[in-house]
């Protein structure tokens, strides 16, 4: 290489003028460039700008017109210098070709080795590579979009030009990150928004809401693979190309968050105490399980692994009887088939039945988790796997059920790219009529907009038949929701079957003596004579129309046609002036006709006598006998291809009988099994329903046990109670019948004592006594006057003061013939009778009670005797 950069700007000028006037790929003018590719090197970093201009120029015509060899070959020795020297080149049009270069690069191989070779220039340590590089990348999505070029590694360094210190480079981050939103929208998200400042996220939703309104981006440059398909494809309208209207166009696929995620293992991240924590007796240590079980597995994509037993818990939580619990489980159960999709559809069968069956929710939040989940689990099945659960949750017995479950159906079908069977339409269809009837406006609404769906995507001609059987009323509603319906998959009508080859009306042409010729590319099927009844080959009609006869032949055989009701070829006639075999007794019309000496039956009936036949001996010439030998193989000739004998008629009628009664079989089946497995779903639902009760009974009996035995110990000691008080009672009644009694009687005069003491009131009348009884019976005295002080109802007591004044007299008095001394003496003789008796023995209680009899006897005499003298008793 010069070292005059004038001479080496003039070297590329020339290569490219060169590589222009090539008339192929294969131009030895390549050959020297294909050697050694490490020369471009050089040529696209030269050390003169403008030479590296024209060196940049010149290798885009190279790639141009030198196809994918050139392309690979020296694709690893120009990217890197193309982009850390020729984008930050100061000249437009170097920079416009080094862009060039790359798109040229992704154009005619594949665009994954090029984003390989420029992401390394985002780490640079200069900030106007690293600004240089993200404007490639940008101007590279916006050409090629997102479905030719994998976003997902530049995604994963998107964040770390996001941090860069450089203003300029953070501004092409940010290019590049709404070039990303009009291919991707809101998937891009997952893979580094949470990376990003509030600031950054905030500044880039600014930029999102200028590019929302605008429509689909769509691939503004083709690859070389994509031009050669488009120049191989015919032109629209032409044989070959299918042609429906616009609504029948499959729509793209949308690039998700799925798509670009790499998958993550959750199952570690599940905390060890979940399904301890999932299984307590406290519904807040259940919400707090899923929440945590909610935070590790909401990414955007997981990896595979056994989420059996996590299923299990989640589909057990859906009989929760808290609402939040059932509302977490069921967003649970969402983003786990979001983040599996496919490998999701084994474990459909635990969770999509206690779903639906939750659908009698009437609360909206949790009647949409459910639904989003329900979504989501159909979206990693299949329609025909969900079909079975969903048709036996349409005749359940509760209303709210049966609305949730049509909702989901009608979803599903809207949703779904594949067209159901006729099988399965029958099922869905007659599922739906069956709701027509219901007393629910909704559910009627639901069965005509199932119907309407289903129309859309079968056609109405295919659902002509099932609505033959609705009024009109019904029939305008379900027209109604097709109208409106809007579904992904369509039944495509069939292309109409190629028309069969004919074979020419009366086979081919045969000169007189010649052996008989088959017509080139007719297949004949050949059988003897002796294996075909005369009833099944048809005789063949003559080349001229002419009339059949009414009746039956000469022979009893039947006439042409025959039961088999096939229409013999017509025959074709040989060249004038050839002899027939069999020519007619009338003379035909000229040209005369020659009758084609290949027969169609093995024993036709005789011909009418006008125009030609065959068969029978009268129709034998006579001018040629030579010619007669010929009819024997003539004879074994087998039938046309087009007609069926009528055992072959009949047995193909057996075998369509037989397959439309093995249909009517399977639909019963099929019929009785989604009649058998409602019947099991109810029967697990009513085992479910007595379990809970039996538990619940279970424990109400032993809380009444234990009511009980609380209630027998309450009563015996209310027993005890009631037995204290009621001694308590008595001695209080015995110690006020003793107040009573010493109470004042007649006029005033204190009575000592008016009945006989008891055993335990023997302590009143004793002195100084040391007995236990004495002493509680005194205290029992005490207390109850006190109480009945209290009361206010107590009884005068035995003070002095209260005594009448004749009282207080006489008992002042102290001679010897007072009558208080004799109370006195009779006082000390009573209290020592009472020490003498409460010091004996039990024996002596008789003798001691009578005694204090007698003293009160004597006291009651001496009162009536101080009466008598004071004068109480005068009138």
């Amino acid at each position: 290489m010069s070292f005059v950069w004038k001479v080496r700007k003039q070297a590329y000028e020339d290569a490219a003028k060169q590589f222009e006037l090539t008339p192929d790929e294969h131009d030895p003018t390549f050959r020297p460039f294909n050697q050694d590719p490490s020369l471009w090197k050089g040529a696209v970093a030269d050390s003169n700008v403008a030479a590296q201009s024209d060196g940049i120029a010149a290798y885009c015509a190279f790639l141009k017109f030198g196809g994918r060899e050139n392309c690979v070959r020296s694709r690893g020795h120009v990217i890197t210098p193309i982009v850390e020297k020729g984008l930050i080149s100061t000249r437009p049009a170097t920079k416009t070709s080094s862009l060039e270069a790359l798109l040229l690069l992704i154009e005619i191989d594949t665009a994954a080795p090029v984003i390989e070779d420029i992401l390394p220039a985002v780490s640079a340590k200069l900030p106007k590579v690293i600004a240089a590089a993200l404007a490639a990348l940008t101007s590279i999505f916006h050409n090629y979009g997102c479905k030719v070029v994998d976003p997902k590694p530049v995604l994963k360094v998107l964040p770390k030009a996001f941090g860069h210190a450089d203003k300029n480079v953070r501004a092409e981050a940010t290019n590049l990150a709404v070039e990303f939103y009009r291919w991707l929208r809101d998937a891009m998200k997952p893979m580094f928004w949470n990376d990003l400042k509030p600031t950054q996220q905030s500044d880039l939703e600014a930029q999102f809401e200028k590019v929302k309104a605008e429509p689909a981006p769509k691939q503004e440059r083709l690859l070389r693979s994509q031009q050669e398909a488009m120049a191989r494809a015919p032109p629209p309208g032409t044989e070959g190309e299918d042609i429906y209207d616009g609504d029948d166009a499959e729509e793209p696929a949308e690039v998700d968050a799925f798509d670009l995620a790499e998958p993550q293992d959750v199952l570690s991240k599940v905390p060890a105490d979940f399904h301890d924590n999932l299984a307590s007796s406290k519904w807040k240590d259940r919400k707090e399980a899923l929440e945590s079980l909610f935070a590790a597995i909401n990414v955007p994509r997981i990896k595979d692994a056994d989420f059996n037993e996590i299923n299990r818990g989640l589909a057990k939580s859906m009989k929760d009887a808290n609402i939040a619990v059932v509302t977490q489980a069921a967003q649970c159960i969402e983003v786990l088939a979001m983040g599996l999709r496919k490998s999701y559809g084994k474990y459909r069968s635990i969770v999509m039945p206690p779903i639906m069956e939750r659908l009698k929710e009437k609360k909206q939040s949790v009647a949409d988790a459910l639904g989003a989940a329900l979504d989501q689990v159909f979206m990693a099945t299949s329609f025909s796997e969900c079909l079975e659960d969903i048709l036996a949750f349409l005749s359940h017995k509760n209303p709210q059920v049966k609305e949730g479950t049509l909702k989901f159906l009608v979803r599903c079908l809207r949703t779904t790219r594949d067209v159901p069977s006729k099988q399965e339409v029958t099922s869905i269809v007659e599922a739906a009529k069956k709701l027509l009837s219901e007393s629910s406006e909704s559910l009627r609404s639901g069965g005509a907009e199932v119907l309407g769906t289903v129309m859309k995507i079968v056609g109405e001609r295919a659902m002509n038949p099932h609505m033959e059987a609705l009024d009109d009323i019904r029939k305008t509603k379900v027209k109604e929701f097709f109208d409106k319906a809007e579904v992904k998959a369509k039944d495509k009508p069939k292309p109409a079957p190629a028309p069969a080859a004919r074979v020419p009306a009366g086979g081919p042409k045969k000169v007189a003596g010649a052996g008989p010729k088959k017509a080139p590319g007719a297949v004949k099927k050949v059988a003897p004579a002796a294996s075909a009844p005369p009833l099944a080959e048809p005789a063949s009609p003559s080349a001229q129309p002419r009339p059949k006869p009414a009746g039956p032949s000469k022979l009893g055989l039947p006439k042409p046609g025959g039961p088999t009701g096939l229409k013999a070829p017509q025959r074709r006639l040989a060249a004038p002036g050839v002899g027939s075999p069999r020519r007619a007794a009338a003379p035909p019309p000229p040209p005369p006709p020659i009758e084609d000496e290949e027969p169609i039956a093995v024993s036709p009936p005789p011909k009418p006598r006008i125009g030609l036949g065959r068969g029978g001996l009268a129709g034998r010439s006579l001018a040629k006998p030579s010619v007669a030998p010929t009819l024997a193989p003539i004879a074994a000739s087998a039938a046309p291809a087009s007609g069926l004998t009528a055992m072959e008629r009949a047995e193909l009628e057996e075998l369509r009988t037989a397959n439309e009664q093995l249909l009517r079989q399977v639909d019963e089946l099929r019929h009785d099994k989604s009649k058998l497995s409602s019947e099991i779903l109810e029967l697990k639902n009513q085992n479910a329903g007595l379990i809970e009760d039996h538990t619940r009974d279970h424990l109400s009996i032993k809380a009444k046990e234990t009511q009980l035995v609380r209630a027998r110990s309450d009563a015996e000691a209310a027993e005890q109670v009631n037995e204290r008080l009621r001694r308590e009672l008595e001695r209080l009644k015995r110690a006020l019948s003793r107040a009573e009694g010493l109470g004042v009687s007649g006029s005033g005069v204190p009575s000592p004592m008016v009945m006989s003491p008891s055993h335990d009131d023997m302590g009143i009348y004793r002195d100084g006594s040391n007995s236990a009884g004495a002493r509680s019976n005194r205290m029992s005295f005490a207390s109850t006057m006190s109480e009945e002080k209290e009361n206010g109802d107590a009884p005068p007591p035995y003070a002095r003061s209260k005594l009448s004044p004749e009282a207080r007299y006489t008992s002042a008095s102290s001679g010897r013939g007072s009558p208080a001394r004799g109370i006195r003496s009779a006082n000390t003789d009573e209290a020592a009778h009472g020490t003498t008796g409460a010091s004996a023995s039990a024996s002596n209680g008789v003798e001691s009670w009578r005694r204090a009899a007698e003293v009160t006897s004597q006291l009651k005499a001496r009162i009536e005797q101080m009466k008598a003298k004071q004068g109480f008793n005068r009138p």
